[in-house]
């Protein structure tokens, strides 16, 4: 509709008119006049344009054109965009910071609750989404990028944090949204984590002398207690209004999410609180409103996950047990509302998510067949253009969150893996989703079958059988595919090509290497990692003519260049690459032939000297497999001595799995040759085998000839003592010269 005049009576039409219309919606995105028009009047409606000079005329006016904004900030790319242009953000922030005390209630709730839906429409652009996969512009997203920042920067968060502490209550529930749904980064949940009002700001300082700490003010400071937020938010719990119960615990969720410091804090007792706040979040896991059950129970799985994060395996399961039996009973309602079950799976994922305890916990209590079951309930699987045409949204969105959450619980346990897809009989439902047209479904597919891609029984029966591991190859090799459903393709793939695979030669045969050579290319960091990792797995146990395929795409001066990366992911995979490819004799002189041994030397030292576990493990492993080689490739090792001095720094500070393939590569050298023992004495290697064997439950130190001490931490590290003492055996038992 056209607006000519603004008036209370024409902005409540143009509401009405947009609740639930997207092309209204689209219209009046596009009339970017009207757009500025209602952002004004935020601030303060034009005379001209008021139904009388009386107050409540404008009172009235700003009201509807906050209402009307908020109608528009959802469900539209142009409308956000036209908004975010518009300064709306500003506008509503500008508004709240001049209110004045005889400024009618209604007015600020409306302001509260506009700039409420907004920030929350531009954050769920930004990112990561709450509930599920979205797809935005580039030039969006960076300008939501650019907005919300704005939102959190100190000045702003002075207007609308105080806003909490309102005599309103619909202005309370309005802020405690807000952060809800729009603190989605580290950055900006710890911004209003930190933040204090300013009676309280300056008693911090004048509290604390010039050279503490903060984190050293006394433990009786709002600081120290949660913050002055999270301090308002708990009692909130503790009032009867269940609508601001909800709106706090969804703000207590977004601040604890993996946020250790949060977490621990509100396991603790609090002042002025009846209970621990976890304990008050777990009693409204209880509440009679669904809705604050499903709240309460996200709540306490980001509490108990942030909490342990830093303790494996300390998780409260009587609590967790809270949030599964919440999550049992909504899967099993027939009475639920889609959007509820979607948040239930959710609240799972959050959960289970990395936890393969907490995975098998609930595949024991029934909730992984109850998930399995909604999937298989919710998709046909006849594939026709009728049925994606006509699926409502909450059904797309639910059949997506119910495939995600069951990868997740899938990931670690072959006996899981095996549930879902032998007896629960899945594979047809992932199937048929895969060629989904909606992004977040083809996606989570993707996910689910790289986790039941983890067992071999499945690969070689479910996944060859039913054809769905090229399916998803076809996807994969789509240029104009969605990244992130490329990526969770990719790491499917990982699994496909492992040596145990059947699909590994058809695969290579149809184009995998010129793929993955296109996705090395990428800009995204994860992607380039997921295609060497392919490769690498590739070259597992494989034979001559796939190594030289494999390297005739990869090349190796472009491996040596990898090797030598800054990212450790990158050297990690890259090493890992030459450690496949001196599998077994063969191999390791086609690497000798393949790269000059100053060069080589050069990446052998550069993977054992460096900081990430994971690339030390894969050069020490490559090292082992030289070992193994002829007596020309062995007497490499020794023509350089960085490598043997690297071998001992890297021994005494490794983890067991990187230190037993050293102590085996020093092995293989010594049996082959014994004469070299006075060399490994001379750079410390001897001497350092002795402390190994030495083995006690803390930490011996070994003295470097040169005079140095270097740590080494044994932790049950009996495998490497039991090594170690082979090698010593040999030495001592020899009868060439005096013994070290």
């Amino acid at each position: 509709m056209t607006v000519r005049t603004i008036t209370t009576s024409t902005l409540k039409t143009l509401k009405n008119s947009v609740i639930g219309n997207p092309a209204a919606k689209l219209a009046l995105a596009q009339d970017t006049a009207l757009i500025h028009l209602l952002v004004n009047c935020l601030k303060s409606p034009p005379t001209s344009y008021a139904d009388s000079d009386t107050q409540r005329s404008h009172d009235d006016i700003r009201i509807e054109s906050a209402h009307v904004i908020a109608s528009i900030s959802y469900g539209s790319e142009v409308a956000l965009v036209s908004l975010i242009h518009a300064n709306a953000l500003h506008a509503f922030l500008f508004a709240l910071s001049n209110m004045k005390p005889h400024d009618p209630v209604q007015l600020k709730s409306a302001l509260a609750r506009g700039l409420r839906v907004l920030s929350t429409a531009i954050a769920e652009v930004v990112g990561p989404s709450q509930l599920g996969l979205r797809t935005w512009s580039p030039d969006l997203r960076s300008e939501a990028k650019v907005a919300l920042s704005y939102l959190f920067e100190f000045n702003c968060l002075n207007i609308f944090i105080p806003l909490l502490a309102d005599p309103s209550s619909q202005t309370n529930i309005a802020i405690a949204q807000l952060i809800g749904t729009a603190v989605r980064s580290e950055a900006h949940r710890n911004a209003v984590i930190e933040w204090l009002p300013p009676t309280e700001r300056s008693k911090e300082i004048k509290g604390r002398r010039g050279w503490e700490k903060k984190e050293l003010v006394n433990s009786s400071s709002p600081a120290r207690q949660g913050g002055w937020v999270a301090r308002l938010l708990i009692s909130f719990l503790q009032k009867k209004d269940i609508k601001l119960q909800e709106a706090a615990l969804g703000a207590i969720s977004s601040l604890a999410m993996e946020n250790t410091i949060v977490a621990n804090t509100l396991t603790r007792a609090w002042p002025d609180a009846v209970d621990t706040p976890l304990n008050i979040v777990l009693n409204l896991t209880k509440s009679r409103s669904t809705d604050v059950q499903l709240t309460a129970s996200l709540c306490a799985a980001h509490i108990l996950r942030a909490n342990a994060s830093h303790h494996p395996g300390s998780i409260d399961y009587s609590a967790a047990l809270n949030v599964i039996h919440v999550v049992n009973r909504v899967l099993s309602s027939s009475s639920e509302t889609p959007q509820n079950k979607i948040k239930t799976c959710y609240t799972l994922y959050h959960l289970v998510k990395d936890d393969k305890d907490l995975c098998r916990e609930v595949y024991e209590r029934g909730t992984l067949e109850k998930v399995v079951l909604l999937a298989k309930h919710i998709t046909p699987l006849e594939r026709t253009s009728e049925w994606e045409e006509d699926e409502p949204e909450s059904t797309l969105a639910l059949r997506e969150a119910t495939l995600t959450v069951i990868a997740a619980i899938s990931l670690f346990d072959n006996n899981i893996r095996r549930e879902v897809a032998d007896d629960l009989h899945l594979v047809p439902t992932i199937q048929v989703s895969l060629s989904h047209k909606n992004i977040g479904i083809r996606h989570a597919a993707c996910t689910c079958l790289r986790a039941l891609s983890r067992a071999v029984s499945i690969i070689r029966t479910n996944i060859v059988d039913s054809k769905i591991g090229m399916e998803l190859f076809t996807i994969f090799k789509k240029e104009d595919e969605d990244p992130r459903v490329t990526y969770a393709a990719l790491n499917t793939i990982c699994n496909l090509v492992n040596d145990f695979s059947p699909l590994r030669p058809k695969l290579l045969d149809q184009g995998l290497l010129p793929r993955l050579m296109q996705l090395l290319a990428s800009d995204d960091i994860n992607m380039r990692v997921g295609a060497l990792w392919a490769m690498r797995n590739t070259l597992r146990t494989s034979d001559p003519s796939t190594r030289q395929t494999v390297m005739t795409h990869l090349c190796w001066p472009r491996l040596v260049m990898l090797c030598n990366d800054s990212n450790p992911e990158i050297q990690e995979q890259a090493m890992g690459i030459l450690r496949n490819l001196a599998e077994d004799e063969e191999g390791v002189d086609y690497v000798f032939e393949s790269i000059d041994t100053e060069t080589l030397a050069n990446c052998i030292t550069s993977g054992l000297e460096s900081s990430n576990e994971d690339v030390t493990h894969h050069t020490a492993c490559f090292l082992a497999n030289i070992a193994n080689g002829s007596r020309e490739e062995q007497d490499f090792i020794f023509a350089h001595a960085h490598i043997i001095h690297a071998m001992h720094d890297c021994m005494t500070d490794a983890k067991s799995d990187t230190r037993c393939p050293l102590i085996s590569c020093i092995l293989s050298l010594v049996q082959s040759n014994i004469l070299r023992k006075h060399e490994l004495t001379e750079a410390g290697i001897t001497s350092t085998l002795r402390h190994i064997c030495d083995w006690t439950a803390g930490v011996s130190v070994s003295m470097s000839p040169g005079g140095r001490h270097h740590r080494i931490h044994i932790d049950d590290d009996k495998e490497a003592a039991k090594l170690a003492r082979s090698v010593l055996d040999l030495l001592e038992h020899s009868n060439i010269g005096d013994l070290p």
